[in-house]
């Protein structure tokens, strides 16, 4: 499968956090909330890295990525009016034309990025709407303020208490308390919201998050495991039902 690429600007490149870069570029692709984007430097042998979208305003695309290795700390690199090769977008995003009653927005760390398109785009489809956010970080914090914007209440943890309650975001999640769960964050992490949603027999959609090498299901390197079989991530997710994934 022939899988095209196309060169974006970059507006800006910026740390927002320790490790943590904002990556804005000029696009003008139609894309869904929960979507993602393959993205590679040119003229470097780095395998292309899977970025959620952040944020989608006019033609400007927005990811957070963390540098977790050589290929993202290359990505530091970018400076205004360089270029970075794209493919997206890409997966099959949440369903937001779904009435989701009263939501819970569950993150934990770099997994809070797709939650603002998604909370924008909630909200612009229903002021009234009931949009709490539940967030966990180890240490320092990042897109409290934006999400503000879009979210009735914002509760935080961190690992370390210095920010909101010390823990971690599923100590201070009460899903009995809201009609649906929309969870991104580390499987660890989501695989315990999952077991409290279905405790509680409150519906949940989880972004599942797998390595990648094609992004378009050709490969099969990012496969997961669900009660139809193994999925592949990129292609029949990210997202999914947590009642039909298995972790």
């Amino acid at each position: 499968m022939a899988i095209t690429y196309r060169d974006a600007k970059v507006i800006s490149n910026e740390e927002i956090s320790k490790d943590i870069y904002k990556l804005v570029v000029e696009d003008n692709s139609e894309i869904i909330a929960g979507q993602f984007f393959m993205l590679k430097l040119n003229g470097v042998t780095f395998l292309p890295r899977p970025i959620s979208i952040c944020e989608k305003s006019g033609n400007k695309l927005t990811f957070l990525y963390a540098v977790v290795g050589d290929g993202t700390k290359e990505f530091t690199k970018l400076k205004v009016k360089d270029e970075i090769a794209l493919t997206g977008p890409l997966g099959n995003g949440f369903d937001l034309e779904k009435d989701y009653n009263k939501i819970a927005l569950v993150s934990g760390g770099i997994g809070t990025a797709p939650m603002l398109e998604v909370a924008k785009k909630l909200r612009e489809k229903n002021q009234k709407q009931i949009i709490d956010l539940y967030v966990g970080f180890r240490d320092d914090i990042y897109l409290i303020d934006e999400l503000k914007e879009y979210v009735n209440e914002v509760h935080i943890s961190t690992n370390t208490g210095k920010h909101g309650q010390k823990g971690f975001v599923t100590e201070i999640l009460k899903p009995e308390d809201y009609d649906t769960v929309l969870c991104c964050g580390p499987e660890v992490m989501m695989k315990k919201v999952i077991d409290m949603c279905k405790e509680k027999e409150v519906n949940i959609y989880v972004s599942m998050e797998k390595h990648m090498a094609c992004g378009v299901g050709a490969c099969l390197v990012c496969t997961c495991k669900t009660k139809g079989g193994n999925k592949r991530t990129c292609k029949d997710g990210p997202i999914f039902d947590g009642y039909y994934v298995e972790l």
